[in-house]
């Protein structure tokens, strides 16, 4: 059965939800009556001359379903088809567009939704360029094609402008998308997150139940606007009055929190549709996470219909701590007290533990969301509502799956750039690897790629909840450090001893003080660490500290105190808020206090966060330096690669599949053919059906070689004695031979042995939902038992290129390591640009290993490559401003 294509629903530039999908056949009388309600000077504008019946006419032919020559969509609002679009194919890279927006519906943004859809399915049908003819005062057309982020030319001539418009993407592209979607966001979750009045549906007068709780609480907790109450059996509930329906309601209401039981949760949200209700938030369990997907989904279904935006199902509510709403719809056992720190969870248990910690640590929330089973608003919803937010300082995420990775990725770098985002992702173990496959996709589990994920957007990635407060109020009280190198001032030598221990596993340095701060300090009898003594007094603590601090020798100062019979430690803590730490960031540990103290006032005027173990301290610094580090990089470009051939790559995939619809691992000469077209040189190989032939390209290329199989099913040739090496005579090439085809088969492969160097691997495995990963890691018989490796998401920048290589343990073998000479690192950085262009040109390549890859400080030589092509997974588009469905 053919899937129908329903397109997706995206935000207007008002906040409202609209649908583009392809047109069909039924929206015939549709767009008849979209022409009928356009005013003569629209039409006139779209069509020319065409008068209104022409007009009406040439869009009802637009529904005629889409082929190879022409596509058509349709935009609808609350249901109503509001705008048609669509592109005729005009030669094999060009296609005419057009648009039509209803006349009340323009200025909303539909028609940029609209262009930006059309040049996707473009880009994905092969075309390169769409085209217009727009009259000269069509100025609203006109912008549509400037203002969509596309590259644009424009020419007039009498009185007519033609537009040619680019359907590649871009960063300009990307980055303007994504800043209408942050905007259309704001507008869309105002009344979710900021209501002005709230109706609880659900709640009953006893004192127990989901719907009563959250009622109480959003009393107790003061909220600013006006509460209402719907149940139809009692008048009056907690002081507020109650109706029979949401209908019933004498009074506009933005948000509507929903505790019934799940089979009535559809009517109801169409209820809160009629009423004009903007938002709900869905307590009710027993839906999408235990068999109730059908009613989850016609949840859904309601809620987009009349444009609300909708949280939950089965989720504890949220909270916003602003005192001018004051909103507290949670269902957790105390209010979260105020802070900056926003939170999306999709565990309502985690987010109380959150709440809990974060004002236990003196940091405090902003905004607390329960997501749930995550139907409709998500993580990327709330990263683009909170990237401007200036009550926002830190996003925090508990993330058990995420709907499109790819996409969160490229929203994260974008707000991370302003502000840190910290996640726990839930779901570590990877329950088995694939077996018998390629290097890469064996090692390429999904938490690997979550990992290089994070990595690239420059998420921090915690490992508790914990760990997560911890860092967040060193991120939001203290400057990014400049740096990663730590000084450790206290009165206990044992706290530095931990202190120092932890800084090298979290990859930073403690740095010994030069001659001239040693002698400045005054015989502190240790260099950094510096122990004081336990008798230390506060204002030689404060004075070390300041001495440290505005020496320019680190860029950490970590202040370890711990309470003793012959200190007050709390007046110790009061004194270093005195001292001068111009420029540092500044954290401190307490030990042994009976009192708790969360933070200690700076004289500079902020606060540095106190930590229950230095342990702990450190390991917050060592994100923050990373954090800082990634802010500070510039950012990568995709660079410009020359010699490659994409059609004869295509070519050689079209032929390839035709013949092994199903996909299969390609020959070795044919690998290497592929992979020739765009630069990457496999070492030359010769085919041998015989001991006579192997000992003849044995000859031709120059002794000494190598024999391997050449079965293309064996991908690890070695572990089943597929591979003979160091053969120096004709006698050894013949014997290699027989002994290697005699057990597996097939015939021999000939290559030419070449000197020794850093044996890497890199390699490409497609994954469902993060699209084209890849590997760079030791290579050779060292790919498994040592596994270092490290992943990008493709395609990599040249700044990726370089920090993926960086990232091995192995690093310093090709920097050159106890004498050996430095390799040509630069080499193995262009390997993996042109394996990065490969894969995302060519999406049938679902696997490649290239193993080993000898690099050498002359450059890298790739003596084996393996290939698997397959038909190519539908992975959701990261470029669409889709809601999440």
């Amino acid at each position: 059965m053919d899937v129908v294509d329903r397109g997706w629903e995206g935000l207007t530039a008002d906040g409202g939800i609209v649908r583009i999908r392809p047109t069909v056949a039924a929206d015939a009388a549709p767009l008849r009556a979209l022409c009928d309600r356009s005013s003569d000077r629209s039409l006139y504008l779209r069509f020319f001359s065409l008068n209104r019946e022409a007009a009406g006419a040439y869009l009802a032919e637009m529904a005629r379903p889409a082929d190879d020559l022409r596509l058509a969509l349709v935009a609808e609002r609350a249901g109503r088809v509001v705008a048609v679009a669509g592109w005729d194919r005009t030669g094999p890279a060009e296609a005419e567009v057009a648009l039509l927006v209803e006349d009340d519906r323009q200025g909303e943004g539909i028609g940029t939704l609209l262009v930006e859809e059309l040049a996707a399915r473009a880009r994905r049908a092969g075309i390169k360029r769409l085209v217009a003819d727009v009259l000269g005062d069509n100025h609203r057309m006109i912008t549509v094609f400037g203002s969509s982020g596309l590259r644009t030319r424009q020419q007039v001539q009498a009185g007519v402008v033609h537009v040619e418009i680019d359907t590649a993407v871009d960063d300009d592209l990307l980055r303007l998308v994504d800043s209408r979607e942050a905007s259309a966001e704001v507008a869309s979750l105002q009344p979710l997150l900021s209501p002005r009045s709230v109706v609880v549906i659900g709640a009953s007068r006893h004192r127990r139940g989901v719907g009563y709780d959250v009622l109480t609480s959003i009393l107790d907790g003061g909220f600013t606007g006006s509460v209402h109450v719907v149940n139809p059996s009692r008048s009056e509930i907690a002081g507020c009055p109650s109706y029979a329906r949401v209908t019933d309601v004498p009074a506009t209401m933005d948000l509507a929190v929903v505790a019934v039981p799940a089979p009535h949760v559809p009517e109801v949200l169409d209820d809160c549709g009629r009423a004009g209700v903007r938002a709900a938030v869905v307590l009710t369990s027993g839906m999408g996470e235990s068999g109730g997907e059908t009613l989850q989904e016609q949840a859904l279904t309601v809620a987009r219909t009349y444009g609300m935006r909708l949280v939950g199902p089965n989720c504890l509510g949220l909270v916003n701590t602003d005192p001018q709403i004051r909103l507290d719809a949670w269902f957790g056992a105390k209010a979260p007290a105020a802070g900056r720190l926003a939170v999306a969870t999709q565990s309502g248990a985690v987010g109380i533990a959150l709440a809990d910690l974060a004002g236990r640590n003196g940091l405090g929330i902003a905004y607390l969301v329960s997501l749930g089973n995550k139907v409709d608003v998500s993580g990327n919803d709330l990263l683009l509502r909170w990237w401007r937010d200036t009550r926002v300082g830190v996003i925090g995420l508990y993330l058990e799956s995420l709907g499109n990775p790819r996409k969160f990725a490229r929203l994260a770098r974008r707000v991370g750039v302003h502000k840190p985002v910290l996640v726990v992702k839930g779901g570590r173990s990877d329950g088995g690897r694939r077996a018998g496959q390629s290097h890469t996709a064996a090692a390429a589990s999904a938490d690997t790629t979550i990992d290089a994920l994070f990595a690239q957007a420059g998420v921090l990635r915690m490992d508790t909840v914990e760990e997560l407060v911890d860092v967040a109020r060193l991120l939001d009280w203290q400057p990014v450090p400049s740096g990663g190198r730590l000084a450790v001032v206290g009165n206990g030598g044992g706290l530095g001893v931990l202190a120092a221990d932890a800084a090298a596993a979290a990859g930073l340095e403690v740095p010994p003080f030069s001659t001239t701060l040693l002698r400045s300090l005054g015989g502190v009898g240790t260099d950094n660490p510096v122990d004081l003594g336990a008798d230390a007094d506060p204002e030689r603590l404060a004075a070390v500290a300041e001495l440290v601090a505005t020496s320019g020798e680190v860029d950490v100062l970590l202040v370890a105190v711990v309470s003793t019979r012959a200190n007050a430690a709390t007046e110790m803590l009061r004194a270093l808020g005195t001292a001068d730490l111009s420029g540092l960031t500044v954290v401190v540990t307490l030990l042994g206090s009976a009192e708790r103290v969360m933070s200690v006032p700076l004289r500079r005027g902020d606060r540095a966060p106190v930590y229950a173990f230095p342990e702990s301290a450190v390991r917050a610094v060592g994100h923050a330096v990373r954090h800082g580090r990634w802010r500070r990089t510039p950012p990568g470009t995709l660079p410009s690669l020359s010699g490659i051939r994409r059609e004869t790559a295509r070519g050689i995939v079209a032929t390839q599949l035709a013949a092994s619809p199903g996909g299969a691992w390609l020959p070795a000469q044919l690998a290497s053919q592929l992979l020739s077209c765009y630069g990457v040189a496999v070492l030359p190989v010769r085919r041998a059906g015989s001991a006579d032939e192997a000992v003849r390209a044995a000859e031709s290329l120059g002794l000494p070689v190598v024999l391997k199989t050449d079965r293309p099913d064996v991908v690890h040739k070695t572990d089943v004695g597929g591979v003979r090496v160091g053969l120096t005579d004709t006698t050894m090439v013949a014997a290699a031979f027989d002994d290697v085809v005699s057990r597996l088969g097939g015939g021999a492969l000939v290559q030419r042995e070449v000197p020794s160097g850093v044996d890497l691997v890199v390699g490409v495995v497609r994954e469902e939902t993060f699209g084209p990963v890849a590997m760079v890691g030791l290579g050779g018989v060292y790919t498994d038992l040592l596994a270092d490796r490290s992943f990008r998401l493709l395609p990599i920048t040249d700044r990726d290129a370089t920090e993926v290589l960086l990232s091995l343990r192995a690093a310093p073998l090709l920097r050159g390591y106890r004498g050996a000479p430095a390799v040509d690192v630069s080499a193995v950085e262009q390997l993996l640009l042109r394996v990065s262009a490969l894969a995302q040109d060519v999406p049938e390549l679902a696997e490649l290993d290239l193993n080993p890859v000898i690099v050498s400080p002359t450059g890298a030589v790739v003596v084996d490559a393996k290939l698997r092509l397959a038909a190519p997974e539908v992975t959701p588009d990261d470029v669409a401003r889709a809601l999440r469905h």
